[in-house]
């Protein structure tokens, strides 16, 4: 039956009601062919601009619910969204570099005696002291370290948790995110443990380095129509290496590895939200870069000239 060709031959219906219209001939032919083949008599005919669909009274209900199904079967599903691959920012190894820098650094610094003889105690995460309003404690500690072991653990570490960090948020604005989070911990702990609390180290920044990452990739894919284990993968992976790189050991601090991937974490997803983006995307790195190196700088002036 062509378009234009059919026969108005709703008189042949006992009590004809109309049951579907559309302005587009093969719609309605459509589902006249669809009522035919299960059985419900049907007739259709064109007036004021409508294709009309006609059923018997008695049909209604059963032309209703065939009409409902056929349009749930046709219906075209929403386009899945479309996975674009995440930005990934060049020279990473920068901030990697300069971390490193920074740890070797002052541990040269204290070890030689260069500056005062106390830098060590000056600079340690001392709860009493930051409890008592010594703030910059919770960045000075993150550069300092027990051992040459303790050092070496903490730069490798935290030179391939940045610079994963690095290339997804580019390496000033990851390393003044990490060491922000990692500061932010350290002030967390201290005021929460007994005034006999010390601590010095950079695995909290380490932690808030993996923290990041992990969030920051999950948050990017949590909109696509994937499994769960693929969209929540990172943050999993993320889990684990915490648990098993951060609760090993006679005198790890899990508390500060905890909180440190916790608040690292958080910044991360905030990073990787359509606004965090665009912030990121009109943040020079090299400024977010100073930021960083100079929040550390500038604790230790005022840690040696307090």
């Amino acid at each position: 039956m062509g378009q234009g060709q059919f026969t108005l031959v709703v008189a042949m219906l006992t009590d004809a009601i109309e049951v579907y219209r559309s302005t587009r001939f093969a719609d309605c032919e459509e589902r006249a062919f669809m009522l035919t083949a299960v059985g419900v008599p049907n007739e259709f005919d064109h007036a004021e601009g409508y294709y009309r669909l006609w059923v018997d009274a008695s049909s209604v209900a059963d032309a209703r619910a065939h009409l409902a199904r056929y349009q749930i079967e046709t219906r075209k599903p929403a386009p899945a969204p479309v996975f674009e691959p995440p930005r990934l920012y060049a020279h990473a190894w920068i901030g990697c570099v300069v971390y490193a820098a920074v740890l070797l650094g002052v541990a040269v610094a204290v070890s030689k005696g260069i500056g005062r003889l106390d830098t060590f105690e000056l600079g340690e995460l001392n709860a009493a002291r930051v409890q008592s309003g010594e703030w910059w404690r919770a960045w000075t500690a993150l550069t300092l370290h027990l051992d040459p072991a303790h050092l070496a653990a903490n730069a490798g570490a935290g030179i391939w948790f940045g610079y994963l960090a690095g290339r997804l948020t580019g390496p000033g604005v990851a390393w003044a995110l990490v060491v922000s989070a990692a500061a932010a911990a350290n002030l967390f702990e201290a005021l929460l443990s007994p005034p006999t609390y010390r601590s010095v180290g950079a695995s909290t920044a380490v932690f808030a380095a993996l923290g990041m990452a992990a969030a920051y990739t999950w948050r990017e894919r949590y909109h696509l129509s994937q499994r769960w284990s693929l969209r929540w993968g990172p943050l999993v992976a993320g889990t684990v290496l915490l648990g098993w790189m951060g609760t090993e050991g006679e005198h790890t601090d899990v508390f500060a590895h905890l909180s440190g991937f916790a608040i690292g974490g958080l910044l991360g997803a905030l990073a990787a939200l359509p606004r965090g983006r665009r912030l990121i995307e009109r943040t020079p790195q090299w400024l977010a870069g100073m930021i960083a190196l100079g929040s550390v700088l500038g604790a230790w002036l005022r840690a040696l000239f307090s």
